[in-house]
């Protein structure tokens, strides 16, 4: 049973092919910083201090933001629409789209949450 959830992981992996994988994943995480940084220039006061480097050479998918003001608040209300992030002490929340199950329009729906939420 194991072997055949694994098996079927693998050829999804064959199919997608990982040339396109890769692709997705770098287009995918140059939109997510695109809409972070618009989100994070809309306030006043910036909200947000990125722990990951923004070099693309530096980093995968993963991004995780140093919430300077109101973290714990914006995370609850981020769960509470839905949207799957991790918390970890002290004020970060981090997130991850993955490029064989996330799409650009999740993207934008998570960040169109967060400014909503940070406003």
């Amino acid at each position: 049973m194991l072997f055949a959830a694994h098996k079927s992981a693998l050829e999804i992996f064959e199919e997608a092919g990982w040339p396109r994988i890769q692709a997705k994943r770098k287009l995918l995480d140059e939109y997510l910083w695109y809409k972070l940084q618009e989100v994070n220039n809309r306030v006043k006061e910036k909200i947000i201090e990125f722990i990951t480097p923004q070099n693309p050479e530096e980093r995968g998918c993963q991004v995780s933001m140093l919430m300077l003001r109101r973290g714990r608040e914006i995370y609850d209300a981020l769960t509470e629409a839905g949207v799957m992030v991790d918390w970890r002490e002290p004020n970060v929340i981090r997130l991850a789209p993955v490029p064989l199950y996330n799409s650009f329009e999740e993207v934008w729906r998570f960040t169109d949450i967060l400014k909503n939420i940070i406003a």
